[in-house]
């Protein structure tokens, strides 16, 4: 099978995996109103706020484990860096972590 091909429907899984956290943080009803798209930051696009990224941090933490150090992350980031922070950035990142060694 192409590498490239597995790569993309790995990315999708996450991406779907990541809009259920957001979902289940900022209600479905939030959601379905927003158009959320892989260049979406969650700031601005979605609002969430910083108590929100937390939960959002502690979801990716309980689904991926210690393969995916998320928290520290964005911990090292620079504010306007975590205020810009998209789902395709997180996205490569946990891509990254479970599958590029």
């Amino acid at each position: 099978m192409d590498r490239n091909l597995d790569s993309e429907k790995s990315k999708e899984i996450i991406h779907e995996q990541l809009l259920q956290f957001v979902t289940e943080i900022i209600g479905s009803d939030v959601v379905e109103e927003l158009n959320i798209t892989k260049e979406s930051i969650f700031t601005k696009d979605l609002e969430m706020d910083s108590i929100e990224i937390v939960a959002f941090a502690e979801k990716v933490r309980v689904q991926y484990g210690t393969a995916v150090d998320f928290t520290s992350w964005i911990s090292n980031m620079e504010l306007e860096g975590l205020i810009n922070l998209s789902f395709s950035q997180v996205i490569d990142f946990i891509y990254n972590s479970l599958y590029v060694k």
